[in-house]
């Protein structure tokens, strides 16, 4: 018997990389990378297939995507189809999987160990099982092995159950629905649609009911036998690459994988490559095509064909080439577009789309006036273009990124560990040396002029491709596109621009603009990365309290356990001003975006170099953030801070970002539903608080003198509150803090103006429905968020018991709501805090009528209290261990503990210590005492609970289409329907017969299962033969889901024959609608606000001043 082949354990990794790695090879030629991570506390898998949608049939497109979707449904070893995921979140963990062009990546995380993040550990931390180099025998009760273990037989022996093959192409259009109205994908699509047949890139990648089933059965096919067809055929051991991180010795995952993954068969396929023709052949190339969005947005993208650069990972001359396109600084074509008023941001690279095949891409965001001007911005381009060009490729400049990117690269972070896997995984379909997996094309290590001049040949005034996006300009789009609708018009670039920017191409330096030029060096490169690292027994889980007066309250902690020269100031400039009305709330977030915009070239080059910051306005006021490597940090902070001081708001610029930001407020309304809902609850169960379009109606009545007033009152009096976190010094917050309060000069916000934030308390018993309809109207997704709301965040048992509710109802909810019902692709249970109180929710996105999304979630709520009661102890104690062990889960990274630090800082309740504190709560939860806890606040049948339902209704639901139609009027419309159906079916209809056959069916009603019924006994009255009639029926059913909504029938759905029957829905008591915010939130009471959980002076530091 063939064994395994070591390939390398000598990779290339950051200075923090404390885990150890080995490549192996085995006997059917699956590649895997081993990952031994001693500390780690999750452990995870990713198999990257290199199989994607390129490889989909012409005339079925999307099975890469529907057979991705299938293989999570059951194999010959676990055949109950949620074994996999029910297995997964008993021990802390989740999966997921994408299907992408010319690869299909699936993944899973899992609990490291049976116990929680602190047991199976030697005293100086080393793991049990790596403690001695040598395999041990704890696959049996290694979540890691059992997950595996499954998650091979989806390469192995997959089922695809023809009991799950509707429900899961349904998942598939109900997916491709969601993203119908998404510009990213429609846009997208349209540079498919309209690029060359010949080449796959052409394909409808993600696939819907039509193309995956209904018109391949038309066509005789047999789409069961279709799907294990294209399985059988592309899913290859030689084409996969395994990756596996856990607490094991690398010598046990060996031994895991070699026997687990030993049954993919190995069918020795070729790595797929389309060197042959491209998306873009002479026809595509020099032709600019208008699309029309759905969001008011407006941009420019040129796309060119580019060279694949996948064998290039030594030079990478593409990302020379967008650091000067993309470049903000002065000299750039940003900075000069921008100062025109025509541009609001630039972005440049190379696309790669598969083997043998790349784009590069600039996209710009345009003005009004730059919309006007597009032809001009393309020849700015293009001669900034001539002014790269015209000298060979500057060494220093490529120094500088190489720096850059060795700096990155030295201080690398672990991140989560299944986006480490899913990651890596795909690096390896790449040509590089194995040694390289995890620099990969993080580093860029030889500087190669000739590559780079190369490069740039692409980059022609002959073979481009324009698109320009508006919802106003042209406006004679003349065609849609097939998959998405989206109104286009494309025709040839016109001759005389096509000259121009020819010209411009050509331009010598004398006759060039002279504001382009290329950037100057970058002052912002750190050169001091010493940190200085001190041993400790366990890293401070709270910050220290440094300062603490009437001027500032500073918080910091000094990195122990990161060891990376980088560091975070968090800082709120806190005033009641800046939220004290719609209007006010707004002068503050157009106050942040001028200051914005005056920075965005100075602050590129910091960007770059690795400094980034962030000016945000929230409901205490505002927010400054600076993050990223500590060296010169403190001298970004002050330009920030200064520029916030001597901000001189410029007419010109005040009417371009007003513009942009009065987009931003009414393309909420097209977001999708599921992002809205949240903002509704919010809103509702807040003491103050606002909405979008309150803040629309305001906007558009500001004017620059606004803000120049709004801004020195906002800056003369505050409260400031500052994170300094990172590899930063005692010393340096404090000096930070003086920067803060010396540049600003504020007078101190006396603590009794500090705001009080408060929720408002649902009644015990109360059960209220809030309706909005949809802004978009083409999306055809409704959306429910039903919430049930507990008690107070601090009321730590009740929190307790709200955290394993989630943890119980997340897999159960999915399987039933999502899988088994088919309700929707969104489909969320689980916890919702907000600012002083928690609840219970449950979000969905269907095209259902969200009144039966209700009574769906009603049955499913019902139906868990019954699986409660019936659960055994293992079971119940299963799930306290898997909550435990997520609560218990390891910080990654210098930048999660920071956010897990301003989260409690920001909220108002210092509760530092809030993990232990929930651990503590679950640790003792009984069964009993929460079922006590579901029949009292959760139980739909309940008289204690208290339900708030968001109801976000489509413009093209039944309900509203109907109006006041009388249901005899939609029956005999229907009727009509079914007799002009049956005649063009070849069948004779007979008004009389048809109506006493439908005397008692509930048409309006939109009972399906009764009206085909009743077609069929029609039929077979009729003499139809029984194949003859199920054709009929079956062209009937895909009629009837269009024209049924159309004449405002909400339709019920069909239960098979022999398919497991549907929760039955509880009885529940009549819900209040909610006609006036105003009043009913006036009817409620507030709760306390957010206050400290413990006294602060128990984190102070604080130097005694003399």
């Amino acid at each position: 018997m063939a064994s395994v082949r070591r390939i390398t354990e000598s990779l290339e990794t950051s200075s923090l990389d404390d885990r150890s790695y080995r490549v192996i090879e085995l006997p059917n030629k699956l590649e895997a990378l081993l990952v031994h991570d001693p500390d780690t506390d999750k452990a995870s898998a990713s198999v990257n297939v290199n199989v994607g949608s390129f490889s989909d049939a012409d005339d079925m497109p999307g099975m890469a995507h529907a057979v991705e979707h299938l293989l999570f449904m059951g194999t010959e070893k676990y055949p109950v189809e949620n074994d996999y995921n029910q297995f997964l979140t008993s021990h802390s963990g989740y999966s997921n999987a994408y299907t992408a062009a010319t690869e299909t990546n699936y993944f899973f995380e899992v609990a490291a160990s049976t116990g929680n993040s602190d047991e199976g550990k030697l005293p100086n931390g080393i793991s049990e099982t790596a403690a001695n180099g040598v395999i041990t025998n704890g696959a049996t009760s290694s979540p890691l092995h059992g997950a595996l273990d499954r998650f091979a037989q989806f390469f192995i022996a997959p089922l695809f159950l023809a009991s799950t093959l509707d429900r899961e192409l349904r998942a598939v259009d109900s997916e491709n629905k969601k993203n119908l109205q998404s510009d990213a994908w429609r846009l997208l699509q349209l540079n498919k649609t309209l690029s060359s047949n010949k080449h796959p890139y052409h394909h409808f990648s993600t696939g819907n009911l039509e193309t995956l089933r209904d018109e391949p059965r038309k066509r005789g096919v047999d789409i069961r036998e279709a799907f294990i067809d294209f399985h059988d055929r592309n899913y290859s051991a030689n084409l996969m690459k395994l990756v596996v991180l856990g607490r094991e010795s690398l010598d046990e995952l060996e031994s895991w994988v070699a026997d687990l993954f030993a049954g993919v068969r190995n069918k020795d396929l070729p790595m797929q490559r389309w060197d042959g023709p491209q998306p873009y052949s002479a026809a595509e190339q020099l032709t600019q095509v208008f699309a029309k969005p759905v969001m008011d947005t407006r941009s420019l993208d040129i796309y060119w064909p580019y060279q694949d650069e996948e064998d290039m990972y030594d030079t990478q001359p593409s990302r020379y080439i967008s650091h000067l396109i993309g470049h903000e600084g002065p000299g750039s074509i940003l900075a000069y577009i921008k100062a025109k008023g025509w541009a609001n941001s630039l972005s440049a690279g190379s696309t790669p789309v598969c083997p043998g095949t790349a784009f590069f891409h600039v996209s710009i965001r345009l003005t009004e006036e730059g919309l006007e001007k597009y032809q001009e911005i393309v020849k700015v381009l293009f001669q900034y273009l001539a002014l790269i060009r015209e000298q060979p490729p500057q060494k220093w400049i490529f120094e500088e990124m190489k720096g850059i990117a060795e700096v990155d690269f030295r201080f690398q972070q672990k991140s989560r560990a299944s986006n480490f896997t899913s990651m890596t995984s795909g690096t390896m379909q790449k040509p590089l040396p194995r040694e390289r997996l995890l620099s990969g094309i993080s580093l860029i290590r030889r500087f190669d002029s000739e590559a780079i001049s190369k490069g740039l040949s692409w980059l022609r005034s002959d073979n481009y491709r324009l698109t320009i996006v508006s919802q106003h300009f042209p406006g004679d789009w003349d065609q849609k596109e097939k998959w998405y609708g989206t109104e286009y018009k494309i025709q040839r670039i016109p001759t005389d621009f096509e000259d121009a920017v020819r010209k411009a191409g050509e331009t010598a330096s004398q006759n060039r603009i002279p504001e382009l030029f290329l950037p100057h060096v970058n002052e912002f490169i750190p050169t001091k990365l010493d940190v200085n690292k001190i041993d400790v027994l366990e890293p401070s889980k709270a910050p220290k309290l440094i300062r603490n007066d009437e001027g500032a309250r500073t918080w910091w902690k000094k990195d122990d356990q990161f060891w990376v020269p980088k560091g975070n100031v968090l800082v709120s400039l806190q005033n009641p001003l800046a939220s004290a009305t719609p209007a006010n709330y707004v002068k503050a977030k157009m106050y942040c975006e001028l200051v914005k915009d005056v920075l965005v070239e100075y602050s590129y080059d910091a960007e770059i170099a690795g400094i980034d910051y962030d000016l945000v306005s929230y409901g205490l006021g505002l927010e400054v953030d600076v993050s990223g490597y500590s060296d010169k940090m403190a001298v970004l902070l002050e330009k920030v801070l200064i520029s916030m001081r001597d901000l001189e708001v410029k007419a010109d610029r005040f009417k371009i970002i007003k513009e942009r930001v009065l987009r931003s407020y009414r393309n909420w309304n097209y977001q999708q539903p599921y992002r809205q809902v949240g903002d509704f609850l919010n809103w509702l169960t807040k003491e103050k608080g606002w909405m979008n379009e309150q803040y629309l109606a305001e906007l558009v009545h500001l004017n620059p003198e606004d803000i120049s007033n709004f801004f020195p009152q906002f800056l003369d009096q505050m409260h400031i509150e500052i994170l300094c976190h990172g590899n930063i010094h005692k010393e340096d917050a404090a000096r930070m803090t003086d920067l803060i309060q010396t540049t600003l000069r504020p007078r101190a916000l006396p603590q009794s103006q500090w705001q009080i934030r408060r929720n408002l308390i649902l009644p015990e018993g109360s059960d209220h429905t809030y309706q909005r309809t949809l802004g978009d109207p083409a999306n055809v997704n409704h959306c429910i968020e039903y919430y049930l709301q507990v008690g107070s965040l601090r009321d730590r048992e009740l929190m307790a018991k709200v955290l394993l509710l989630g943890q119980m109802t997340d897999e159960v909810g999915f399987d039933q709501l999502r899988t088994k019902e088919q309700l929707g692709y969104i489909v969320f249970t689980g916890p919702k805090v907000a600012t002083t109180t928690a609840g219970y929710r449950v979000i969905i996105q269907s095209e259902k009528p969200t009144e039966y999304l209700e009574e769906r979630i009603n049955a499913f709520l019902a139906m868990f209290a019954d699986k409660l009661r019936v659960m055994s102890s293992e079971e119940f104690e299963s799930h306290k261990k898997s909550l435990i062990n997520k609560r218990l889960e390891k910080i990654k990274n210098l930048g999660q503990e920071c956010s897990r630090f301003w989260g409690h800082i920001s909220t108002e309740y210092f509760d530092f210590y809030k993990v232990e504190h929930d651990v503590a709560h679950i640790k003792p939860l009984t069964k009993e005492s929460m079922m006590q806890f579901f029949e009292h606040y959760i139980n739909p049948t309940s008289p204690t609970r208290a339900k708030l339902s968001i109801h976000m209704v489509a413009q093209s639901s039944p309900k509203v289409v109907g109006g006041s139609m009388s249901d005899e009027d939609k029956k005999e419309k229907v009727l009509a329907l079914i007799r002009k159906f049956l005649t063009a079916a070849g069948v004779e209809a007979d008004a009389e017969k048809l109506e006493e056959q439908f005397k008692t069916v509930d048409v309006a009603g939109g009972d399906q299962k009764a009206i085909f019924a009743a077609v069929s006994v029609y039929l077979k009255g009729a003499g139809i033969p029984s194949e003859q009639s199920s054709q009929i029926l079956e062209q009937g059913q895909q009629l009837f889901a269009t024209a049924l909504p159309s004449l405002g029938i909400e339709i019920q759905p069909i239960v098979e024959d022999g398919a497991e029957a549907l929760p039955a829905a509880p009885q529940v008591k009549p819900t209040t609608y909610i006609t006036n915010v105003q009043q009913f939130k006036a009817s409620l009471t507030a709760t306390a606000g957010a206050t400290p959980v413990t006294d602060l002076k128990e984190f102070e530091d604080i130097e005694p001043k003399l």
